[in-house]
């Protein structure tokens, strides 16, 4: 008998996942985590009209989503003054990352993007052979210029960057990232993953015409909504992209209860205002808590705050550690410099709470074990 004859392309790749996930991880330490502070997650929850309307919905679970999700399209076109071709839906910006990538990338084709960005689109990128171009951080942040000038040298099908920024939780103003569009060279397309810009400072989202072909936004349910369980990204962008997606797409990804949670989200004007207030005042109490241990938090215009640690990235991975044993679940980035640093998400009081306590200590441990 002979195992599934994978493409040379899988056999080649390792198994690999881009975040290990909470669960995982308490799973291996036999025991569950007090905070829960690593995944960006929007730990305040939803509005409660979305908790109302995916209840109601579950009633009817016994039929499948709506595979064009026609009334969430159309709020989000009358929400965003476009028209519903402009909008496709799908599982979460990573799901919709994923067909992206399937629809333009080849093996051997060029992608450029940051050392250090959002690992998922990577994980797309090579999954389908693509060949990643990465350019360094600036001051902790994306480098527009650094990416036009790597992708007038490699003429790459995509050119990806976040504003806001994981996992420094940098941005730029949009008319920055709106004139770095005018620039995306002939044949490349400009992925620009917005997952974060609700709860960002006024006018960091870019004035950019729905129907430019040079470019597609990436949004979610996920973070300034508090539905990340409930895995709902859209995408923003020329009709004729959009329309490609049915091409590839899964028809029938979306569950019912998340179409009717999202739109009732959307709806929900006061709660998003609520926790823009609501994020805002946990990042100030996340900066404090560093501050008060020594460190120095990073300006963030995200629902998580990267806190310097103050030296090399082993110290920072030795903070990481002694927080994971004191039952607070943190990640940080990857690549150097950047890995000076821890991320914390937002969350409620006794998250926050629970962090403060555990953080002196884990200083102190990691201080004593670099020390030997």
């Amino acid at each position: 008998m002979t195992g599934p004859r994978f493409t040379p392309l899988i056999a080649s790749l390792p198994s690999t996942v881009p975040f290990v996930g909470p669960e995982t991880q308490e799973r291996l330490r036999g025991r569950p985590f007090e905070a829960r502070l690593g995944a960006n997650e929007n730990g305040f929850g939803p509005s409660p009209r979305a908790i109302a309307a995916m209840a109601a919905a579950a009633g009817e679970v016994w039929k499948y989503g709506d595979p064009e999700n026609h009334d969430l399209r159309a709020a989000l076109a009358a929400h965003h003054g476009c028209r519903p071709e402009n909008i496709i839906v799908g599982e979460g910006i990573d799901g919709l990352l994923g067909y992206l990538v399937r629809l333009v990338i080849e093996p051997g084709d060029t992608v450029v993007t940051s050392d250090g960005a959002y690992p998922t689109f990577n994980y797309h990128v090579v999954g389908f052979g693509g060949v990643l171009h990465k350019v360094p951080y600036r001051n902790d942040c994306e480098d527009p210029e650094a990416l036009l000038a790597k992708a007038a040298e490699v003429a790459p099908k995509l050119i990806y960057i976040a504003n806001p920024d994981n996992p420094m939780a940098s941005h730029h103003p949009g008319e920055t990232i709106a004139r770095m569009v005018e620039r995306v060279p002939e044949g490349s397309l400009l992925v620009l993953d917005e997952a974060y810009v609700e709860l960002a400072p006024e006018g960091t989202e870019a004035p950019i015409d729905p129907d430019d072909p040079r470019v597609i936004r990436m949004r979610t349910f996920s973070k300034a909504h508090g539905m990340a369980g409930a895995r709902v990204g859209y995408a923003i962008g020329a009709a004729p992209l959009i329309a490609a997606f049915d091409k590839i797409r899964n028809h029938f990804g979306m569950c019912r209860i998340s179409q009717a949670g999202a739109l009732a989200a959307l709806q929900d004007r006061t709660w998003q205002a609520f926790m823009r207030r609501l994020v805002a005042a946990s990042r100030d109490q996340i900066a404090a808590i560093a501050r008060e241990n020594g460190l120095t938090p990073l300006p963030s215009a995200t629902n998580f705050v990267a806190i310097d640690c103050g030296a090399d990235g082993a110290f920072a991975r030795a903070v990481l550690a002694e927080l994971t044993a004191a039952d607070i679940f943190a990640r940080m980035p990857g690549v150097a410099p950047l890995d000076r640093c821890i991320r914390i998400s937002c969350g409620p009081e006794a998250e926050m709470a629970a962090f403060a306590a555990a953080l002196p200590g884990a200083l102190a441990r990691a201080r004593a074990a670099q020390a030997r």
